[in-house]
């Protein structure tokens, strides 16, 4: 990216739209290690709150993409138990690739900000490369996730 900070494509399942969300580099790391198998020689945060969950018998049942509020996304984590607990979607991701738990995106927020692109049209594709290109998280207000 021009701006160099990572971004997060969610795509729909059983749909054709893309969920761009901006994120800080440590948690692109955390993700990307997650997506990857990657386990470092020390755990990272998301390790140890996976870790912990599985400690104290609480299963993470859904991660929500709930919001989005003057450029800023918002999620939920959501227990077995019924606890609920606000957390940023970069983070909450980072968690939910750990223990292979779903993430979901309100219906208001994939219609506020996602981004159509059919899978059978390859220069829509392209188009979204160039746009990514040149577009930068102020473009969607602020960029803290």
């Amino acid at each position: 990216m021009p701006s160099n900070q990572p971004i997060v494509l969610l795509r729909e399942m059983g749909g054709d739209r893309y969920l761009p969300i901006w994120i800080g580099p440590g948690e692109a790391t955390a993700i990307a290690f997650a997506q990857q198998g990657m386990a470092p020689a020390r755990p990272l945060t998301h390790d140890l709150f996976k870790d912990v969950l599985e400690a104290v018998g609480q299963e993470l049942t859904e991660v929500r993409i709930t919001d989005l509020r003057d450029g800023v996304f918002y999620a939920e984590l959501v227990f077995a138990s019924g606890v609920e607990v606000s957390a940023r979607p970069s983070d909450a991701i980072a968690l939910a690739l750990r223990t292979g738990t779903p993430i979901y995106g309100s219906d208001t927020v994939l219609d506020d900000a996602g981004i159509a692109i059919p899978d059978e049209q390859e220069d829509e594709v392209e188009k979204f490369r160039e746009f990514l290109d040149q577009i930068s998280p102020e473009d969607f207000g602020s960029s803290n996730q």
